[in-house]
């Protein structure tokens, strides 16, 4: 039976949407003009916290070889340095990207630095009390509701080690940054993408400030967050963006709410002790064989050793070897895990970062990431072409994308949403004795060309063996094209950077080998087989990469399919 699922978040929206979404603009203009008033600042003052309760504990761990951002005359971030011989100098200086600056004013860098010692300790010390020199006024960008969250859980779980290393002035100096901070992010505007992560990380502020202060906040954050959670996770553990990512970074923080909250031998609320369960039941589908997370909608692999921190809770650590969460489909055997996307994108506000990739998919042999996308997230905004189709490992028909950011004064004033036609997929999945078979399709290029793009993958589990036919067609009961026109597809699998590919002199058949060394054969009967370069997104960074593309023209009226498969190289039939 077909299993129907939601539109994406393309439909452009109509004029009543449009009207709402101008209301709300105009409402969080107002609330941005209250702010840079002046004297805005003394609104936020409250009850006065003398210290710091708990120290809240971030479970990320840091890096092997975790970058050393000492202010000692040049910072670097997301790729790129500054030069700055004081800390004043710092935030008095024009960044270098947009993205630095995020890492910069989210404090992103605080972690490593407190881990160097006590040079560390004072160096971040006096970097928080220089930003509040500079910055203590309201401002859109250091006081953007996302940026906020970050710095504030960041100085909330270091707040006990920098005031041991403060002065008496100093100490009550850093409270007051953080209170002040902590309360902003209780008060609109902020939008219900992200709300559930500021609410957070303003309870863990209120658990980590003492007294009537810290209570204050925290009790309102903790009141408003079961709502948010409601909101953001899904019933089997999906964020609501439907980035595996996300989830797991949700889940991160909510695990230092529940060590803050027991610190303070305070009870975990049910709806975030729900949550976490959920997140960590998503976590287990989503982690694939590397280790390393599914790179669907916006959201990256993360690292074997955050995934790990995250799932340390966990009293079942094996992944189940099928399931569907978050409209992310796990099929495998012994050898083959593949995850395929098959769901719309998420709609509206939630789809800032979703990508417009239907039935993309990703391949791991053994350990071996091979089939993968180009894995966009938010950290190349200046990149945003890699989400759409020609970015993942699926089919794209024709030159114009299924959707596209948005753009323009719409695109500033809401965020690059995913706008186009309405998209709709349809499944159908099955498993018996030693097979898979899972069968994809949507109507993204109906619109345009008046085909149906269905995707169907079979695993044969005793032979660790994947094939698959791709297959363009007009819709059943339509009527006939008055006018047939050829249109160019290219089906495109993006290569994990490392994985080596060989043509062999059949021009059809690809041999592909991962950091192991194993082999494994990709063959197709499509018309043009190739290996061309493509870029691979690695924490905001561009690394090269490889794309197999499988090229051909395919006629609006009638069918045309592609067949590929993919298996273990050794086996009788390999091509010379």
């Amino acid at each position: 039976m077909r299993t129907p699922v939601r539109p994406a978040s393309g439909a452009r929206p109509d004029p009543r949407l449009w009207a709402s979404v101008a209301k709300g603009l105009l409402a969080r203009q107002a609330w941005i003009e209250l702010y840079g008033l002046p004297g805005y600042g003394l609104t936020l003052g409250g009850p006065t916290a003398e210290g710091f309760a708990v120290s809240p504990r971030d479970f990320r761990p840091l890096p092997e070889e975790a970058p050393r951002p000492l202010l000692s005359g040049k910072l670097t971030l997301a790729g790129l340095s500054l030069d700055a011989g004081t800390p004043t100098e710092l935030w008095n200086s024009p960044t270098p990207s947009r993205a630095f600056a995020v890492e910069l004013h989210s404090f992103n860098w605080l972690p490593a630095m407190m881990a160097q010692g006590d040079r560390g300790v004072r160096e971040v010390l006096a970097l928080t009390l220089a930003w509040h020199e500079v910055f203590s006024r309201w401002s859109p960008f250091s006081w953007d509701p996302d940026i906020l969250a970050r710095r504030v859980y960041h100085l909330a779980c270091a707040g006990r080690r920098l005031a041991g290393a403060a002065t008496e002035v100093e100490r009550l100096k850093l409270t007051d940054i953080l209170a002040h901070q902590a309360r902003q992010l209780l008060r609109p505007p902020g939008g219900i993408l992200g709300r559930a992560e500021r609410l957070t990380a303003a309870a863990v502020a209120g658990c980590a400030l003492t007294g009537k202060a810290g209570a204050a906040i925290r009790n309102k954050a903790l009141k408003r967050l079961p709502a948010a959670l409601t909101a953001t996770v899904a019933p089997d553990g999906a964020h609501a963006s439907r980035a595996p990512e996300r989830g797991l970074e949700l889940l991160l923080d909510l695990l230092t709410l529940d060590d803050a909250l027991a610190q303070l031998s305070e009870v975990t609320p049910e709806p975030v002790a729900e949550a976490i369960s959920r997140l960590t039941m998503a976590l287990r589908l989503q982690t694939l064989p590397d280790r390393k997370l599914a790179v669907f909608q916006g959201g990256g692999p993360s690292t074997p050793e955050r995934i790990a921190a995250a799932r340390a809770h966990d009293d079942a650590p094996a992944a189940p070897p099928s399931g569907v969460v978050g409209g992310l489909l796990r099929v495998s055997s012994p050898l083959l895990t593949v995850m395929v996307d098959v769901e719309a994108p998420a709609r509206n506000a939630w789809s800032a970062a979703a990508c417009g990739q239907p039935a993309a998919l990703e391949v791991v042999c053994g350990r071996d990431r091979l089939f993968t996308s180009a894995g966009w997230t938010p950290r190349a905004l200046d990149r945003q072409a890699l989400r759409l189709t020609p970015g993942a490992s699926t089919l794209t028909l024709g030159e114009q994308p299924l959707a596209e950011p948005l753009a323009g004064w719409k695109g500033e004033l809401l965020g690059p949403r995913l706008v186009g036609p309405a998209l709709h997929v349809t499944r159908q999945h099955q498993e018996g004795a030693g097979a898979v078979w899972l069968e994809v399709e949507h109507d993204g290029w109906m619109a345009q060309y008046g085909l149906m793009h269905q995707r169907r993958l079979y695993i044969d589990q005793r032979l660790d063996e994947l094939r698959a036919e791709e297959r363009l067609h007009p819709p059943e009961g339509r009527p006939e094209a008055t006018r047939a026109i050829a249109a160019p597809y290219a089906l495109r699998f993006q290569l994990e950077p490392g994985v080596q590919a060989s043509l062999a002199r059949d021009r059809r058949s690809i041999l592909l080998r991962g950091p192991s060394g194993r082999g494994w054969w990709f063959r197709s009967d499509g018309p043009d087989v190739a290996i061309e370069p493509a870029v691979h997104i690695d924490e905001g960074l561009t690394r090269r990469s490889l794309q197999i593309v499988v090229r051909g023209s395919a006629r609006t009226d009638a069918e045309t399919k592609v067949r590929w498969k993919l298996s273990p190289a050794g086996a009788s039939g390999d091509p010379d």
